[in-house]
């Protein structure tokens, strides 16, 4: 099963994220099989960091639960929220096969928050600059709660228009880079 993870960084929290780093970069290395796609969001700034993406496959909700709630970061306080939901790879691959590589351009991560009936379920026809996309589902699979997607865009407003606006409650859009230990 394929989860998206989002947490969201506690205001004031990025000294505690710095001394916690090496901590955070082991714990995720236990999943780097399981990883789909991972790295920190951004202020508008594209400096100060706001919270950390994870996409993994993992067995089951319990196993998703467990790898967001245990992570070092979530357990000193660093997070204000998390967001888990169950989601759908509709690409088929981990953003190591993003044709664009891992620099160069504007990267974000798009989350479409659910209204109603499922909106944006088939992949866009231009997936070229789709780093991951899929339906952010219900624990259960069967109810459609939005859309999270990774891409690289040339603004925000490109990034945003992924999406269809009117069919969502809310659409965020926030800098993302590729994430991971540094080669």
């Amino acid at each position: 099963m394929e989860f998206f993870c989002y947490h969201r960084d506690r205001p004031g929290s990025a000294v505690l994220r710095r001394e916690l780093l090496q901590e955070h970069w082991s714990y995720m290395d236990r999943y780097a099989a399981e990883m789909i796609a991972r790295g920190p969001t951004f202020a508008d700034d594209g400096a100060t960091p706001t919270g950390s993406v994870h996409i993994v496959d993992l067995p089951d909700s319990a196993a998703a639960r467990a790898f967001a709630f245990d992570e070092p970061n979530y357990q000193a306080g660093a997070y204000r929220d998390v967001l888990l939901r169950r989601w759908r790879n509709m690409l088929g691959r981990t953003m190591w096969d993003f044709p664009g590589g891992r620099t160069g351009g504007n990267r974000y991560l798009v989350l479409g928050l659910g209204a109603g009936p499922a909106a944006d379920i088939t992949v866009p026809p231009d997936r070229d600059e789709l780093i991951a996309y899929g339906p952010l589902l219900s624990d259960d699979g069967a109810t459609w709660l939005g859309t999270a997607v990774l891409l690289r865009a040339s603004d925000p407003d490109a990034a945003r228009a992924v999406l269809t606006p009117d069919r969502y409650a809310d659409i965020e859009v926030h800098g993302w880079a590729f994430g991971g230990r540094p080669a």
